[in-house]
């Protein structure tokens, strides 16, 4: 019988692979963690520190060098950073070289509210905690502090966000009531009633072309309300 040299060859090869893929599998499950690693993405405020999200896996899994790979769940980790209330979105992963790194991206407030109770207003309209590590520079929102009320003080926080001006210049936010919001300026006195939420783009265009025209005149000073409650018009009372 003439004996398939080729045959032999490719199962001794497939056998050899089978070999090396269980050898190195078995290393990898047996690798450990020698390095925890956390890293903020993006903004470089910190509302929660590495020493408090590593209190926060140790608290829960105990400490993570030198254990094992299998004995890690990555999703489950994630879950448990995605757990505190400062954290938008998480990433977890174990590099070859046994480091476990956790990238973070944080919550980001863009208005602060002031009442009985206080707490942030985050870029996706939820309420955020304050945070002992750092003090966020946002508009403050004062008033009459109720579900409604807050969904509009975020549709205006959005609008603000997106023009450079009154990024820079708008420091509050009062709610008279529910539709009847007040907006402060960083260097000025008077105040502006803006309303409700609606017809936003007109309103601010209609005050930009007032401020733009006050400010040449050197006239701002004399300003105690400007109103950009009435229809495509600007009601302005002098002190």
């Amino acid at each position: 019988m003439r004996v398939n040299w080729n045959h032999i060859k490719l199962a001794c090869l497939s056998v050899a692979a089978v070999g090396l893929y269980g050898f190195a599998d078995h290393r990898s499950k047996q690798q450990k963690v020698n390095t925890v690693t956390v890293k903020f993405v993006g903004d470089e405020n910190l509302y929660i520190t590495e020493d408090a999200v590593n209190k926060l896996l140790i608290q829960k899994y105990g400490p993570l060098k030198n254990r094992a790979k299998e004995q890690l769940v990555l999703n489950t980790i994630e879950e448990v950073i995605l757990s505190n209330d400062m954290v938008k979105n998480a990433q977890v992963y174990l590099t070859v070289n046994g480091e476990l790194i956790s990238k973070i991206v944080q919550r980001k407030p863009i208005g602060r509210v002031e009442g009985i109770s206080k707490f942030y207003l985050d870029d996706t309209g939820k309420r955020m905690p304050l945070s002992k590590h750092h003090s966020a520079r946002v508009p403050i929102i004062t008033g009459e502090i109720t579900g409604k009320s807050l969904e509009d003080a975020y549709v205006i926080l959005n609008y603000i966000n997106e023009d450079d001006f009154l990024r820079k210049n708008v420091i509050g936010i009062h709610i008279k009531e529910e539709g009847n919001y007040q907006l402060r300026f960083r260097m000025e006195n008077f105040v502006v009633n803006l309303g409700g939420v609606d017809n936003l783009n007109a309103k601010f265009k209609n005050f930009m072309a007032f401020y733009a025209k006050a400010s040449k005149d050197n006239s701002l000073e004399e300003y105690v309300t400007v109103s950009l409650e009435f229809n495509n018009q600007v009601v302005c009372t002098k002190i």
